[in-house]
């Protein structure tokens, strides 16, 4: 895949990202090599300062994998991540602290994330000195108190004593972001980083992400399974399904008017008090096995508008317009599809012109 905006360079891409895990089979456990789980299939993505990619899908469908990948948490079984244009292929905790000094992820979990036994500010300062970025202990408060102060936890002496348990969750997880911003990073990788606080908070840690963003020229990666959360906080969206994107363009134009069938019943399935009460379509059934995907496009055994092509070959990256494509036989011109395609012609974008031959 291209990049999305081309005058822009981007400061961290996956090219043709695939990860496979061996299964561990038989009394022992042991691992074999006969089973593989297909937890990511050649997925590529850049990430731009400035801007937010979501990446949406099931629980299931590789969009941790991804971030776990990018952050150098795991290691591709093919395709290569760049940073600032140069491969990172490095191993080992100090081969890597350049690279995770720029590349800061962010979990879901903000109370497993922190050690229960620490304070706030031992924290937030154990990164400021393993990376030299403060010296003397009144220093390093000084950027404990400047990093609090940075995600709104104010007046910042009150909380740099705290423990995890003192704080409510929405608190935890800005600790979480402090710590991230520490040492100054250019990308951050944001894991679900909303879905285990309260509703009523979810809006404002999502400002923060934004504000940071926007502000700081970061490049900040948004794993959620909520489209609707995506369409609210991201620049461009990657939809994700068994380990494949099947779906990408800005977000505006993805949300508003999905081309995927999969794009199109998560965004049904989406809660919207402004729509009118009715029936909603549903989608129905549970996700593939990884350990032996469908053949074609994994969606199709659950897909409304499958046909005989879908579970026969893989459809590639179509372009639908600028900056968008989608992955998806009804938008590929091909003998084996017919010329009367099964959905709706209001709910997806016009044929294109070309077809692309890699994502």
């Amino acid at each position: 895949m291209t990049s999305e905006q081309p005058d822009r360079a981007p400061v961290l891409e996956a090219r043709h990202l695939t990860r496979h895990f061996a299964v561990r089979s038989g009394a022992r456990r042991e691992i074999t090599r006969k089973h593989l789980v297909h937890a990511v299939d050649d997925v590529s993505l850049s990430l731009i300062p400035g801007q937010v990619v979501a990446v949406v899908g099931e629980s299931g469908s590789g969009k941790t994998t991804v971030g776990r990948l990018l952050a150098q948490l795991d290691w591709p079984t093919s395709g290569e991540v760049l940073l600032s244009g140069r491969p990172a292929g490095h191993r080992g905790n100090r081969a890597l602290r350049p690279y995770r000094r720029q590349v800061q992820i962010i979990f879901q979990d903000p109370f497993g994330s922190l050690n229960p036994i620490h304070s706030v500010g031992y924290h937030l300062g154990r990164p400021v000195r393993i990376h030299g970025l403060a010296d003397g202990d009144e220093a390093v408060r000084e950027h404990v108190l400047g990093l609090l102060e940075r995600v709104h936890l104010t007046p910042a002496a009150q909380f740099i004593n705290k423990l995890p348990h003192e704080l409510s969750g929405g608190q935890r997880q800005r600790v979480a972001i402090a710590r991230a911003l520490a040492v100054d990073p250019v990308v951050l990788i944001a894991d679900e980083p909303v879905s285990m606080l309260d509703v009523s908070i979810r809006l404002s840690m999502l400002n923060l992400l934004a504000g940071l963003t926007k502000r700081d020229g970061l490049a900040t990666l948004y794993i959620t399974h909520d489209i609707a959360s995506a369409r609210y906080f991201a620049d461009r969206v990657l939809v994700m399904y068994a380990g494949r994107v099947v779906e990408a363009g800005p977000a505006e134009a993805v949300t508003q008017n999905p081309a995927h069938p999969y794009t199109q019943l998560l965004l049904a399935a989406a809660p919207n008090p402004a729509a009118a009460r009715g029936p909603r379509e549903t989608l129905e059934g549970e996700p593939p096995s990884l350990i032996n995907p469908p053949t074609g496009c994994r969606f199709h055994p659950r897909c409304p508008h499958a046909m005989a092509i879908c579970s026969a070959e893989l459809p590639l990256p179509t372009d639908l317009a600028a900056e968008r494509w989608a992955a998806c036989w009804l938008h590929i011109n091909h003998p084996g599809v017919s010329p009367a395609s099964p959905a709706e012609p209001s709910q997806r974008p016009a044929p294109p012109t070309s077809g692309r031959q890699s994502p």
